[in-house]
């Protein structure tokens, strides 16, 4: 057989292959001991029921079911084109579902955007632009507004909720350095940051690891896995690559041209889930270390792309 990508972790206990969205949002055994599990009780932000999207009369996804809780980190897994960001879409109130339906903080997507921080699909940033970090973050709260910001009360409170978030990234070293001369990893930071900025209840990220190199794609994981704990904040991000993130996870959506399953990674990354959407066998297996290493035929090619849609 050939490797499909690899999944690193602890063996998951059988589970079956359909897990619903009331599944254990329990940590994932690879998380330190000092993450906080996610009470039951804890405010459900986004619900997902029975869902289907359509693009160009043909169903991009069908039957998805998930719940994210606040303090829970979530990922929406899967190759390419198989509508991961279309998802992400569907919570922002950006394209309509056909069938099911989908709530945002208890009402329709894009009635609550003030309380949902979204950081797109990476651009990268021209080496020369001269435009300070810390003024890439504040335009996570008054980037809507024209005109410089007046001094007051409001301006001195939006700029220590700028510090604020800035150190809560652990970018205060370089946010005053031009954008375009900082590292990928940092230019990161400081676009979670903005993402922030408004103090959202919901954070959606769509690819924040992409292009980064593995460093930087482990720091930034631990990172977004932090925040979502100590702010009590519901986090789902789309990836590719599930290596850097599962031992962070409580929740995966996982996406394929075979269909859909959602529920912890316990649940999900399963030898029986995984066959069953990709169409092909894939074996879920533990290595001596302990991780998991999962086996099977490359990815088909997806029948549509939305890659880079908004």
């Amino acid at each position: 057989m050939n490797p499909v990508p690899i999944v690193r972790g602890k063996t998951p206990p059988d589970a079956s292959p359909d897990a619903s969205p009331d599944a254990s949002p329990e940590a994932s055994p690879d998380a330190s001991p000092d993450d906080v599990t996610v009470s039951r009780e804890a405010p459900v932000v986004v619900q997902v029921s029975d869902a289907t999207v359509l693009l160009g009369g043909r169903a991009v996804w069908s039957g998805v079911s998930a719940r994210v809780r606040a303090g829970e980190f979530a990922a929406v897994l899967g190759p390419n084109g198989v509508g991961k960001s279309t998802l992400v879409r569907v919570i922002l109130g950006m394209q309509p579902v056909a069938a099911g339906t989908v709530e945002v903080l208890g009402g329709p997507p894009g009635r609550s955007r003030g309380a949902v921080g979204y950081l797109p699909q990476r651009r990268a940033f021209h080496p020369g632009l001269r435009i300070r970090g810390v003024d890439v973050v504040r335009l996570g709260l008054d980037g809507h507004r024209w005109g410089l910001p007046l001094p007051g009360r409001r301006a001195r409170a939006a700029q220590a909720r700028v510090e604020e978030v800035i150190g809560l990234v652990g970018a205060s070293d370089y946010a005053r350095r031009p954008i375009g001369q900082l590292s990928g990893g940092e230019q990161q930071r400081l676009l979670i940051a903005q993402a922030l900025a408004p103090a959202p209840r919901l954070l959606l990220l769509d690819e924040p690891l992409d292009s980064l190199d593995l460093p930087n794609q482990s720091a930034v994981a631990a990172l977004i896995a932090r925040i979502c704990r100590e702010q009590q904040i519901a986090v789902l991000m789309v990836a590719h690559d599930v290596n850097p993130i599962l031992g962070y996870l409580d929740q995966v959506i996982y996406l394929a041209e075979g269909g859909a399953a959602s529920g912890s990674p316990q649940q999900v990354i399963t030898t029986e889930t995984l066959s069953r959407l990709y169409g092909t066998s894939v074996e879920v297996l533990r290595a001596s270390d302990g991780r998991l290493v999962v086996v099977g035929h490359p990815e088909p090619a997806a029948l549509h792309s939305d890659r880079h849609h908004r």
